[in-house]
């Protein structure tokens, strides 16, 4: 840009997902120097976001899509490492070098790809929470380690609190933040201890490139989640387990845990905002992680633990001032494909608790016993898993030792528990009658003689017998 009165003038162009917007004009007295170069190259790229974030709207989800696509397809990485034999000349190829893969967009593959070729060591990105986002060089795990999550908290704090990288056993590590917020972390493997200051030098400035594109890549995602309760929804009728992994770690919180819904229905409460940020304070003082929706009548969590027993109940009714509540929580769910079977099995073990004699407190969806398949849309799939609780394990030992311990309890129940026309049908004696009882109880650990046990193993055989036809 020709500008009068100065000599030095540039039209840096602010570029987003699909269009260009404009152009940040710049001028100055004199040539630029190349560190302030590399300062307006990330002013550009902050800008640029920025108006990113300004023009985009709900449709940013397909714009995502295909950004993913264009990004799969560039091929523009550094493909050779400048070789460094003077302190000067490494730091100038180290800021060059990853400046460059920033703008690339190559994401944190491009980054420790480049990191691992200037430093030699094996370098890796984890998320937040510990798990593997991108290794390059040799001696990659697999599979990778499952983190603990207390000491993965550990090690963050433990990092946190140094101006730098610092080794934790047979790693250097450095933390990728922005804005005080830990948007992963980077690492080095340097298991004899032989990282010196150049390494530092790249490890630091890795995580610097690498921040600026992790929380552009956030604040899209961001941008295109809109709120944690559009994922919560999405995950409650059903959506693509990779995108709710990327969309739920995207808003911090961590998916690939078992999760537990949780269903909250208090009477005389309009279930507005408010209340939902109620349920949503009093689940994060149980220590409950979760997302949150709402419906017509009633809160949803989908929590990443199974509530205690009455503790979310009794601080609701601190919160509300009232007792007239109820809360249905969930069986397991092990992944996202799971949440919708979750939702309904939530939903069932609060009609069971609105409809008992005490209307009020919470229940389990895994404790209601034989009322689990007495409700209303109870299909195939959740008959085979009553009957594998209460009888799976006589038909594992039937199908191991070609036993007939499962057809002797469906005859024994079939004769109303009487020895001599259950022996009679069998074609066995009563003693032999009594043994495989007595095994019955052994194997399956219920006894007959207990009400409850009886009834429930009794529905199991007949529907074994008559729905499932009799099969393993």
């Amino acid at each position: 840009m020709t500008v009068p009165d100065r000599p030095w003038g540039r039209a840096l162009g602010l570029r987003g997902l699909q269009r260009l917007h404009g152009y940040l004009v710049v001028t100055s007295d004199s040539e630029p120097t190349e560190a302030e170069r590399f300062l307006l190259s990330t002013l550009v790229r902050y800008t640029a976001a920025a108006l990113s974030l300004a023009f985009a709207d709900r449709r940013l989800r397909g714009q995502a899509v295909e950004l993913q696509q264009v990004r799969e397809q560039r091929t523009g990485l550094q493909r050779q490492l400048i070789s460094v034999v003077a302190e000067q000349r490494y730091q100038r190829a180290v800021h060059t070098l990853l400046t460059d893969v920033a703008d690339t967009g190559g994401g944190e593959e491009a980054v420790t790809r480049a990191l691992h070729g200037l430093t030699g060591f094996p370098a890796l990105v984890e998320d937040r929470f510990g798990r593997l986002r991108s290794w390059s060089g040799p001696n990659r795990p697999d599979p990778y380690p499952e983190p603990d999550p207390v000491r993965q908290d550990e090690m963050l704090h433990a990092v946190a609190r140094e101006a730098g990288p610092v080794r934790i056993e047979d790693r250097l590590i450095i933390l990728v933040r922005r804005h005080g917020e830990i948007l992963g972390v980077l690492a080095l493997l340097d298991a004899g201890g032989e990282a010196d200051e150049h390494t530092v030098l790249a490890l630091e400035n890795a995580a610097t490139s690498l921040a600026l594109e992790l929380a552009h890549m956030r604040n899209l995602a961001e941008v295109e989640l809109g709120l944690r309760r559009e994922l919560a929804d999405d995950l409650l009728v059903g959506t693509d387990t990779a995108s709710a992994y990327a969309r739920s770690e995207a808003i911090g919180h961590d998916l690939h845990r078992s999760h537990y819904i949780v269903v909250v229905q208090w009477s005389k409460r309009t279930v507005d905002d408010s209340f939902a940020e109620t349920v949503g304070r009093a689940a994060a003082a149980q220590g409950m992680r979760s997302l949150l929706t709402r419906r017509s009548d009633h809160v949803v969590l989908v929590a990443d633990a199974r509530p205690r027993a009455r503790a979310l109940y009794e601080a609701l009714t601190v919160e509300t001032g009232t007792y007239s509540g109820a809360i249905g929580v969930s069986a397991p769910c092990d992944s996202p494909n799971g949440i919708p079977r979750g939702y309904q099995e939530a939903q069932r073990a609060l009609e069971v608790r609105r409809q008992s004699r005490e209307g009020y407190g919470t229940t389990f969806f895994d404790e209601l016993g034989l009322y689990r398949i007495l409700g209303p849309g109870n299909d195939y799939q959740q008959l085979e898993a009553f009957v594998h609780e209460w009888i799976g394990q006589l038909i594992e030992y039937d199908a191991r030792h070609h036993a007939t311990m499962v057809d002797t309890l469906t005859r024994y129940f079939d004769c109303g528990g009487n020895y001599d026309e259950t022996a009679a049908s069998l074609a066995i004696h009563r003693s032999t009658l009594r043994y495989r009882l007595q095994r019955i109880r052994d194997i399956s650990g219920n006894d007959l003689a207990n009400v409850e046990d009886r009834l429930n193993l009794q529905v199991a055989t007949r529907v074994w017998k008559i729905v499932l036809g009799g099969s393993g």
